[in-house]
């Protein structure tokens, strides 16, 4: 009970942090970057965005959530794509609650798809299966956007091209070793012996026993290798399609509000957006998130107001609004689950003689 307790508190502390980042968001930028923003200029940008703006904001939406159903239906085959919206709303609305959301997210997918008929097995390879290729996509992102400043130009030092250049090479190198390693046992084999070779220079108290990465590299492989050997194409299409729809919404946001950089400086800005959603000091980066995007824009020589409007109007389209439609899906799935409790108890009818 006492652990409990310490998870609620836990939550309404972290939900309670979140609110007072984006309250003092003005505030937080001038000391991020001496700019002058206030509530006013941010509500003047919001009160001239046009119905159809929304309208096209709301659609780019809508297709994202869709998009990510491939991902979901590929790793977890049997599961309809309306089933999979479902199952991203419910868990999108546990995760961005709780500061540690991930965990109750699992647990809520485990009884969605029980309820379905889903076995044990096929849900946590599932798990693991889209733990893996979100990871890998949130690896690939900041090279991309590292890529996009480098082509705009917007890294003019010759040394710090040449460092983001190696960053780029590094990033990718690192992607590419892993995907290999889930693929193809030899490449495993060397991935497992690198880690327990750099594990093994931790101090004695905290150092795995030898041969532990190895075999849980192996271990990881084995659970997953069907569904990435036969399911990469979807796996990878659908978070494509997913990210490029959240990255148009980005540009959606920055248009509206006036504070567009460029079609390089934007994906640099989206690839930021999505890093800082890992910190887990509120759900989802809550807060933060908003605060990195709108140093980046007046970085780049966007108007504060402008710049500070967007990085909420973005927040509100992956993270705020969620939380509702992820609670009408978790809402309906208890009705429907409720209604056919009450079904199968239902008495059979006395045949007539």
């Amino acid at each position: 009970m006492r652990k409990k307790w310490g998870q609620v508190a836990l939550s309404v502390a972290s939900l309670a942090l979140a609110v007072l980042l984006v309250v003092y968001l003005p505030q937080i930028v001038h000391a991020l970057t001496g700019a002058t923003v206030s509530w006013s200029e941010i509500g003047a940008q919001f009160g001239a965005l046009s119905w159809r703006t929304v309208a096209l904001m709301a659609a780019l939406w809508l297709a994202s959530l869709w998009a990510y159903t491939y991902v979901m239906t590929s790793a977890l085959p049997g599961l309809t794509h309306l089933q999979a919206l479902t199952l991203n709303g419910a868990g999108s609305a546990v995760s961005n609650l709780l500061p540690f959301g991930g965990a109750a997210g699992v647990a809520l997918t485990f009884a969605m798809t029980k309820g379905w008929g889903f076995g044990t097995r096929p849900v946590v390879v599932y798990t693991l299966v889209t733990g893996i290729w979100n990871t890998l996509f949130r690896f690939i992102l900041p090279a991309v956007g590292i890529v996009g400043l480098l082509v705009a130009g917007r890294i003019p030092n010759p040394t710090v091209t040449k460092a983001a250049w190696g960053g780029v090479i590094s990033i990718l190198a690192l992607v590419a070793v892993v995907a290999a390693a889930l693929y193809w046992e030899r490449a495993a084999d060397l991935l497992g012996r690198a880690a327990d070779r750099l594990l093994g220079v931790l101090p004695r108290r905290v150092r795995p026993r030898p041969g532990f990465a190895s075999e849980a590299v192996h271990r990881l492989r084995a659970d997953t290798a069907g569904v990435l050997r036969s399911r990469w194409p979807g796996l990878s299409l659908g978070m494509t399609a997913f990210l490029v729809l959240q990255c148009l919404i980005m540009a959606a946001c920055l248009v509206a509000t006036g504070s567009y950089p460029g079609p390089a400086e934007t994906v640099a800005v989206f690839a930021l957006s999505r890093v800082l959603t890992s910190a887990l000091i509120t759900p989802s980066g809550a807060g933060i998130m908003e605060g990195g995007v709108a140093t980046l824009l007046i970085a780049f020589g966007q108007p504060p107001g402008a710049a500070t409007a967007a990085a909420i109007l973005f927040g509100f389209w992956t993270y705020t609004i969620e939380i509702p439609w992820g609670g009408l899906a978790l809402g309906g799935w208890s009705l429907l689950r409720r209604r056919d409790a009450t079904r199968d108890r239902s008495p059979e009818p006395a045949s007539q003689a």
